[in-house]
């Protein structure tokens, strides 16, 4: 399936506008909020999907149906749900590394569209990057609200600590800005946009297994544009010639299969975000064996076999330590620990 739908087009704004109509006839009607599930319902037949912002008119999603891919985006939904991997906060919280708002699986508050090109003249597919606003609208939640909550989290940014923030998340202590249904509905639209650019990455998208599908669908969704900096791996996943991949150096032939993904692999296991992500990459590389469905838990032992783990930093403090008692050591001086009962010490010595 190609999305050949362009941004200008005459039949795209017609969508647009019809949908947009709908969408503000279904917020007038007195004690029913605009949702996902009815504007899509009022424009497009179940399993479609459409994102319009006002007086823009740009459809994002249309032509969009589960049908067309080999797994269940549910299941997917389900994974990225695991407060071990994403996380599932109801509110604005800062991203660990960038301090930027997240909300719900992952979701930005505050990215704009982004020109993403298509390098590979052998792809026909196109990537969709659109921005917070789009994406937050394609889910039937209000701009004001998502406004309202950039607000509340830049005032809180500047009071509290991250560590505040942590403590607020683990704690479970973080007032609710959005409801369990409208995160599902963020994290399913956001998990619509990743298939639809996983098809992007990858040429032979249709033909992989379902559990392939959904391997690089949540590489796509967990990394966004910077998998284009995985250079080697896009090479194999698309049957090129491999450089520098780390566990397989031989070119690909396409034919045999088995040294294509051990390749694919290959490329995963040597990256710094496998080693930073241990545990969340183990499954989703090893979803990349076709035989995994077969022995799920037998290729994950054959990735963690081979994934180094992270380096483990101590601190200068730690570390001084360390070198003061190996000093001592090599002295022969003797430690000893201080005695907690002085008394009963006393004793001991007499």
């Amino acid at each position: 399936m190609t999305f050949t739908q362009k941004p200008g087009t005459f039949l795209g704004l017609v969508l647009a506008m019809g949908a947009w109509a709908n969408c503000q006839k279904v917020a007038a009607q007195p004690g029913k909020d605009i949702s996902y599930a009815s504007v899509a319902e009022n424009n497009h037949a179940p399993g479609q999907f459409l994102s319009v912002s006002p007086g823009v008119g740009v459809p994002l999603f249309a032509d969009f149906r589960e049908a067309d891919i080999k797994f269940s985006i549910t299941q997917l939904m389900r994974v990225l749900q695991d407060r071990r991997h994403e996380g599932w906060v109801l509110a604005a919280y800062p991203d660990p590394k960038t301090k930027r708002p997240l909300i719900g699986a992952g979701f930005s508050l505050d990215l704009e569209a982004r020109d993403h090109p298509q390098l590979d003249p052998l792809n026909p597919h196109l990537f969709l990057e659109p921005s917070s606003v789009q994406l937050w609208q394609a889910a039937g939640l209000e701009q004001d609200r998502l406004q309202w909550i950039l607000s509340v989290y830049d005032r809180n940014l500047k009071t509290w600590s991250a560590n505040t923030y942590r403590r607020k998340i683990r704690l479970h202590t973080l007032a609710a800005q959005i409801t369990e249904a409208e995160a599902t509905q963020l994290l399913r639209i956001s998990v619509i946009q990743a298939i639809y650019n996983a098809r992007a990455y990858c040429r032979d998208f249709d033909q992989l297994t379902g559990i392939q599908q959904m391997a690089l669908s949540q590489l796509v969704f967990q990394m966004g544009v910077n998998l284009e900096e995985f250079v080697n791996f896009l090479n194999a996943l698309n049957g090129e010639g491999v450089s520098d991949a780390g566990t397989s150096q031989e070119p690909i032939v396409r034919s045999e299969n088995t040294d294509r993904w051990r390749s694919v692999q290959g490329t995963l296991i040597d990256s710094q975000w496998a080693r930073l992500y241990r545990d969340r990459a183990t499954t989703v590389i090893a979803m990349f064996d076709p035989a995994y469905v077969q022995d799920p838990l037998g290729a994950q032992r054959k990735i963690e076999a081979v994934l180094r783990p992270a380096m483990v930093h101590r601190s200068k403090r730690r570390l001084s330590t360390l070198v003061h008692a190996n000093r001592f050591a090599s002295r022969g001086a003797k430690f000893s620990r201080p005695a907690s009962h002085p008394a009963r010490h006393k004793r001991k010595l007499a």
